[in-house]
């Protein structure tokens, strides 16, 4: 269905609606869900995991290519999420907008087969760490290795998705590999060996139709759980088997998953926007941003002040 249509189906129902990509780093979009967040907000959520498990599990996807590309080639007004360098790039590249009004905070972690002997960040001079391209994996993995290794000895190499870097992992298809939630405790509960690990911010990747009160409501849903979240760990994180890509499903144990990604509900700061194009064209990863003006690629959300 186009867009034009879809918005004007949404005018003459008189309803709010939203196509969310949940983001399989948390619980929030399915927490806002279950506790009725949405509702209260005055929106309809149309939660979309299939597009979800397709952004995990893709091979080696060139960028514009990617499962999470998609929606934005063919108009489909969705929120997303990506990391911070990630998302600046792919709305400065023509793919959407950021929203500054809030950002998350997330994990990865470098894991090493356990039989490859690598044990240290330094072991990783001149061996390919397996990421996804133009994602978190991709920028979190460059940060870290260039505090130990010169640039001309950091290989990265374009695995795909974080599902499918675990199963990339486990095949021996490389040696190590930059994981993010859920597949951080998955690969820990199976012996891989944590090289080093961190966090790091992210934010809202999002089509520029859908209206300003719509991604506040949206928003406001999502504030209500991670208060929730965070107040009430353990009513939650049931919610991890929603997440894990059905090539990783199993018995796994989501009381020792922990909380995954929480966000913060605070404007994302123009220094930081100016360090993040910084780093992305200092690494040669900014070749597609046809624009990097802060307020031409900045969303416009609703978002209510805290309480």
């Amino acid at each position: 269905m186009g867009k034009g249509v879809t918005a004007m189906s949404q005018v003459l129902s008189g309803r709010r609606r939203i196509d969310v990509v949940p983001h399989f780093m948390r619980l929030h979009e399915w927490i806002a869900l279950e506790e009725g967040y949405y509702a209260a907000e005055g929106l309809e959520a149309d939660l979309r995991p299939d597009v979800m498990h397709r952004v995990s599990s893709h091979a080696r996807s060139d960028y514009f290519k990617r499962p999470q590309d998609a929606p934005f080639f063919e108009a489909q007004p969705v929120a997303n999420s990506a990391c911070e360098w990630g998302s600046v790039c792919n709305a400065g590249a023509g793919m959407g907008k950021f929203v500054p009004d809030l950002y998350g905070v997330a994990r990865f972690v470098i894991f090493a087969r356990a039989e490859s002997g690598l044990r240290r960040l330094s072991d990783l001079r001149d061996v390919p760490v397996g990421v996804g391209l133009m994602a978190g994996s991709h920028f979190t993995t460059l940060r870290t290795l260039e505090g130990v290794l010169s640039k001309a000895h950091i290989r990265l190499e374009n695995v795909g998705g974080p599902g499918r870097r675990l199963l990339a992992l486990r095949d021996g298809e490389v040696a190590a590999a930059t994981l993010l939630d859920p597949e951080i405790p998955i690969a820990a509960a199976e012996g891989f060996v944590p090289l080093a690990a961190g966090e790091f911010r992210t934010l809202f990747w999002v089509s520029p139709d859908i209206p300003a009160d719509v991604l506040g409501a949206y928003f406001n849903a999502l504030r209500r759980a991670d208060g929730a979240l965070r107040a009430s760990p353990e009513r939650y994180l049931h919610l991890w088997a929603r997440n894990v890509p059905p090539a990783l499903a199993g018995p796994h144990n989501y009381a020792r998953f922990g909380t995954g990604e929480l966000l913060v509900f605070e404007p994302y700061p123009r220094d930081l926007y100016d360090e993040t194009v910084a780093f992305a064209r200092r690494w040669g990863l900014a070749g597609n941003m046809r624009e990097d003006a802060f307020d031409a690629l900045a969303a416009t959300a609703g978002v209510r002040s805290a309480p």
